[in-house]
């Protein structure tokens, strides 16, 4: 499987995830879940490249 589809798929859930919480009318979860989305993806970042230490010094 590359690495691409893997990617694609994982979209998918992410955005399934978010029609869900807007049928079910749990607007309010949406701000929360995109923070941790946003903050989980910099940590991922922040751990495999050089810029590294200047994220770190963000927390």
């Amino acid at each position: 499987m590359s690495v691409l589809n893997r990617a694609k798929r994982r979209t998918a859930i992410v955005g399934e995830l978010f029609e869900f919480l807007w049928q079910q009318r749990l607007w309010w979860l949406i701000p929360m879940v995109s923070v941790l989305l946003v903050l989980g993806l910099l940590l991922l970042f922040a751990h495999s490249s050089p810029v590294a230490p200047f994220i770190y010094t963000l927390f």
